[in-house]
Formats: structure tokens, C-alpha cells, sequence
């Protein structure tokens, strides 16, 4: 990519916010996810990574940033889309942890579609559902038991939850879902003193946008925001060390939007 995203590796100032802590974090290898694992290492927590097996090069430098800030990295390569993988990944979270305090809901897919609707294949529409929203549902599902009051849940949704754009209709629909399902499980899980909270990013400079977007759209990305730029994934990471952490203890059923000044309306 040119340039590169900023996950905060020269920035990035920790205070032990997260001292202790254990998180799961889908799609650590890159983008927003490699930006919250190096925060959350950084505010003391030690960090399992879920990502694509072809992705194992950029989760082994994500784990490098974690390993620097001297907490354990845990790697996990396979895919979300089999519920099966899902509950491996909780698994290997408490055989290493011995409990999960932070499960972050990140990985997603996306490809824009220039002619909307009839572009989407059945296939694209399966894999995007499968991995923005059954994956979502599995690993809460799975996690939920190994979780101690306390601890939170973080689901990346988007400002296309609230603005769709026609050429990411399948993308748009999963994300409003993961809004409407974080709202839900957040007083579903209120008895279990378990916070469930949103994220909702508006454009970030991240892999994902050169690999599923046309040129022309890339290179204008994020300039329809009122600050007129995309954010860089480190901008965005802080969002969710404040979710995480105790400082939000009073704070579930919300959804938090870092967008660039887009309104989530």
C-alpha cells in the first residue's frame, strides 16, 4: 500500500488501562485490528489474533508489535466463516489465557459493486453475511461462558450501518445487523455484568480498500468526510481501548462512531 497505514507504532503511548487483561481480536492481522492489537499490548493486555492462514505474514509483524510491549501473542489462522474455527479460536484463547476478558468482533469482508444489486453474486452475499455477521454470532456464543463480569465485547460495525452506499449494499446491511445485535446482546448479557459496545469507523486507509475498491474510488478515499480524509487505523484504535477498559464501565448498548465528522443518523 502507498502509503502505509499508521497503527500507531511510533505513537502509540500505553498506561496500563488494560494491565492484565486478555482480548481476542478477529482480523488482528492488519488495518483497525493490527492498530487495536498493538494499543491493547501497549495498555498491558496480552493478545490472541485471528486472521486468514494467507495472512500469516502480517499477523506474525502484528504479534512482533505485541511481543515488543512484552505481552504474549497468540496466533490463530483459519477462517471465521466455519463455526467450527470459531470455537477453536475460544478455545485456544482459554487453554492460553485460562479466560477471556475482551473479545473484539473486527474481521469483515467487502467488494464494491459498481452496478449495486444485480452485481452481488449469491456467493459474495453468503461470504459477507458469513464472515461480518454469523462469525459475530459464533464467537459471542462461544466466548460468552469463559467471560467474568467485568468484561466486554467490542463488534466493528460502520457509518455504512447509517449511510449505506448502493455500491456496498451487502457490506451496508451486514453492519447495520452487527448494530442491531450489539444493542441486543447488550441487555441480554446485562445479568452477566458483561458490556457489549460498538465501534462504528467511517472510512480508514486500510488493506481492505485497495483490494475491493476501483482506482479511481481509492484514490478519492475518504474525502467526502468533513475533515476531508480517510483516518488512519491508529486514529481509530483508542475507540476501542476506551470500550475495553473500565473507564466505560458504565457504558453498554452503545455505538461509538469515528467517522471523519459523518453523522450516524
Amino acid at each position: 500500500m502507498g502509503p502505509q497505514p499508521d497503527h500507531g507504532e511510533k505513537t502509540y503511548r500505553g498506561s496500563d488501562r488494560l494491565a492484565g487483561c486478555k482480548a481476542v481480536i478477529t482480523g488482528g492481522d492488519s488495518g483497525i485490528g493490527r492498530a487495536v492489537a498493538l494499543a491493547f499490548a501497549r495498555e498491558g493486555a496480552d493478545v490472541l489474533i485471528s486472521y486468514l492462514a494467507e495472512e500469516q505474514s502480517d499477523a506474525e509483524q502484528t504479534a512482533e508489535l505485541v511481543l515488543d510491549a512484552g505481552r504474549q501473542a497468540v496466533l490463530v489462522p483459519g477462517d471465521i466463516r466455519e463455526e467450527a474455527h470459531c470455537r477453536q479460536i475460544v478455545d485456544r484463547a482459554v487453554a492460553e489465557f485460562g479466560r477471556i476478558d475482551v473479545l473484539v468482533n473486527n474481521a469483515a469482508y467487502q467488494m464494491s459493486q459498481d452496478d449495486g444489486l444485480v452485481g452481488i453474486s449469491t456467493e459474495q452475499f453468503d461470504r459477507v453475511l458469513k464472515t461480518n455477521l454469523y462469525a459475530l454470532f459464533w464467537l459471542c456464543k462461544a466466548a460468552v461462558p469463559h467471560m467474568a463480569p467485568g468484561a466486554a465485547i467490542i463488534n466493528t460495525s460502520s457509518i455504512q450501518a447509517f449511510q449505506p452506499s448502493p455500491e456496498l449494499l451487502d457490506y451496508a446491511v451486514t453492519k447495520a445487523g452487527i448494530v442491531n445485535f450489539t444493542k441486543g446482546l447488550s441487555q441480554d448479557l446485562i445479568s452477566r455484568g458483561i458490556r457489549v459496545n460498538s465501534v462504528a469507523p467511517g472510512p480508514v486507509w486500510t488493506p481492505l480498500i485497495p483490494a475491493t475498491m476501483p482506482t479511481d474510488k481509492v484514490d478519492s478515499f475518504g474525502g467526502q468526510t468533513p475533515l476531508g480524509r480517510a483516518a488512519q487505523p491508529a486514529e481509530v484504535a483508542p475507540a476501542y481501548v476506551y470500550l475495553a477498559s473500565q473507564e466505560s464501565s458504565y457504558v453498554t448498548g452503545e455505538v461509538l462512531g469515528v467517522t471523519g465528522g459523518q453523522l450516524l443518523t
